[in-house]
């Protein structure tokens, strides 16, 4: 060993005192920082589950609630302040819809999602449990190794939830797993712990599906790399729905115009006058019966002479039916009458589309 190499060598002591300061850990290469914030306009279950992901990441940075007349790219110098390579912003709808941005400071790429069929780990309530801090393992779907779309998310998702290496707030060890499947064109996230090293889990939460609307090339805007040709906005659909019963009152008119054409004039129209259902029931029955036998004499005797051993067959009682030309004019009537109400109700659809609007 040279004399320079002995001069660099820093003797340590043998014994270091308790109250002396633990030494700090400089193996922290992976500075991956992630803002985890929200626009104003989020309901209390959003802001929940926001709350319910900064608990998953112990490298987040948070920021106060960003107003919605802002431009998203004000985002970036927000994260920039933030010393935050990572951003996920939560954008809410009429108070009822969740977008979810995640983006790569500052050159890109960004992803914005539909967040849907969200549950937090306050209404789960499952049996599940880790240490806060701990890092988590990763677990994504062969689905996204198939598809190029699927594998700029897989790169995006692995870099803003996975809790880097020595970092200061997270444990040394690896006690839960993130699983990210795929499943009629969405990504379900799922919580669990590990609970021993057989792949026995337990189910932590949060839950929630993302729908991933576009893939942009920039941080929050930028030419658009892939877009969701089956991604219908939940406003689109709920005015669908609103539609849908708007329209029970005309549907209920032309039922009922329906019904007038097709129902006929009296309930037994094979029976002409209400005669039949006077009188005494057991007496009418006999008479028809007395009836069916006299009229039944003259064809036993001409079957006389058939085979004995011949079958008799047992006389059916038949009604004939009559054409009532009336009945057809009646209902030609009620089926123009029909005709008329629902050409009304066109031209009162056709009226309301040509009103202008207030």
């Amino acid at each position: 060993m040279s004399n320079k190499d002995e001069e660099n060598v820093v003797a340590l002591p043998p014994v270091r005192m308790s109250d002396d300061p633990a030494p700090r850990q400089v193996k922290w290469i992976n500075r991956q920082r992630v803002l985890v914030f929200a626009a104003r306009g989020i309901n209390h279950r959003h802001r929940h589950l926001m709350e319910d992901i900064k608990k998953l990441m112990p490298h987040h940075k948070t920021e106060s609630k960003m107003e919605r007349s802002k431009n998203l790219y004000v985002v970036n110098e927000i994260s920039e302040m933030k010393n935050c390579n990572k951003c996920i912003l939560f954008e809410g709808r009429k108070m009822r819809d969740l977008y979810l941005w995640m983006a790569n400071i500052p050159n890109g790429p960004s992803v914005k999602f539909l967040v849907e069929n969200i549950y937090t780990m306050g209404e789960l309530k499952m049996t599940g449990n880790c240490l806060r801090g701990s890092r988590p393992l990763l677990s994504f779907d062969p689905q996204f190794t198939k598809d190029p779309h699927y594998g700029i998310l897989k790169e995006l998702l692995v870099q803003i939830f996975g809790v880097p290496n020595h970092h200061p707030k997270s444990q040394p060890f690896f006690d839960h797993v993130y699983t990210f499947m795929i499943l009629d064109n969405r990504i379900w996230f799922r919580n669990y712990q590990i609970l021993s090293e057989d792949g026995a889990l337990a189910e932590i939460g949060p839950r929630f599906v993302l729908n991933p609307v576009k893939i942009f090339s920039g941080s929050f805007g930028g030419a658009t790399l892939w877009e969701n040709a089956k991604y219908i906005s939940p406003a689109k659909l709920r005015q669908v729905a609103s539609k849908k019963a708007g329209n029970k009152y005309e549907r209920r008119i032309e039922k009922k115009a329906v019904y007038e054409a097709t129902k006929p004039e009296t309930g037994y129209p094979d029976i002409e006058g209400a005669d039949f259902f006077k009188g005494d029931a057991m007496e009418k029955a006999q008479e028809v019966i007395v009836k069916e036998e006299v009229e039944d004499v003259p064809s036993m005797e001409e079957d006389s002479g058939d085979e004995p051993n011949q079958k008799k067959q047992k006389p059916v009682f038949t009604m004939k039916l009559k054409s009532n030309p009336d009945k057809t004019i009646r209902r030609k009537q009620l089926k123009a009458k029909s005709k008329a109400i629902s050409d009304q109700i066109k031209k009162r659809k056709q009226f309301k589309k040509k009103k202008p609007g207030k």
